[in-house]
């Protein structure tokens, strides 16, 4: 049965691989598994036949025969768990990388997108010179502990997994901020995922539709 996902007809990162719908592609590269993308405009966001598939009206959905999913994680959990390349065979390893699946998406996440909504939707505020430094302190505090996990380690456990192209994906979103570079671990950590041939055909795919 053939895959076919959404993405924005024009992305508001111009197709630096920001928007969530690269995450899906990676991971559908990284398995094998050919797709098709319908692009969506922001007005056909808000149709009734895209609220039917995704509620809150955003990017990305996924479909394949009978089956509508929503929401990132939830996509790449699926097609990590249906098809091999994503998820370690051992069960305990299996249940570990989930758990870091997780943490990307609940603990690493929420404050680097803060950092993000405070950069883009609250710098003309008068509040907002004093609270970014706070907001930048908070990403600091999870990236310091994320550099505490991964030392010296090439993935967070073993060999790469949907949980790292989770937390590569996450962390790319600060890149534009310069927080990354702060943490030289971290950074060559997002390139090793930049590196991998799945994510470049996933980068390039996206690319195209907005260069």
């Amino acid at each position: 049965m053939s895959i076919t996902i959404t993405a924005f007809e024009k992305s508001p990162d111009g197709g630096k691989g920001l928007a969530r719908d690269t995450r899906v592609r990676w991971a559908l590269e990284e398995v094998g598994q050919p797709y098709e993308v319908r692009l969506l405009s922001f007005a056909a966001l808000k149709e009734p036949a895209h609220l039917a598939i995704h509620p809150f009206g955003q990017i990305p959905t996924f479909e394949q025969g009978g089956l509508a999913l929503f929401e990132t994680g939830a996509i790449v959990f699926h097609i990590a768990t249906h098809y091999v390349g994503l998820l370690p065979a051992d069960a305990d390893a299996r249940a570990r990388a989930v758990s870091w699946i997780f943490a990307a998406l609940n603990t690493v996440e929420p404050p680097i997108l803060d950092l993000s909504l405070s950069v883009i939707l609250e710098k003309d505020k008068p509040w907002s010179q004093e609270r970014l430094p706070l907001v930048q302190d908070r990403v600091r505090v999870r990236l310091m502990q994320l550099v505490a996990h991964l030392g010296a380690a090439e993935w967070l456990d073993v060999d790469f997994s949907a949980a790292d192209l989770m937390m590569v994906s996450v962390l790319l979103r600060l890149r534009p901020s310069g927080l990354l570079d702060e943490f030289p671990t971290l950074a060559a950590y997002v390139a090793r995922g930049e590196a991998r041939p799945a994510y470049q055909r996933a980068f390039a795919a996206q690319l195209a539709i907005n260069g």
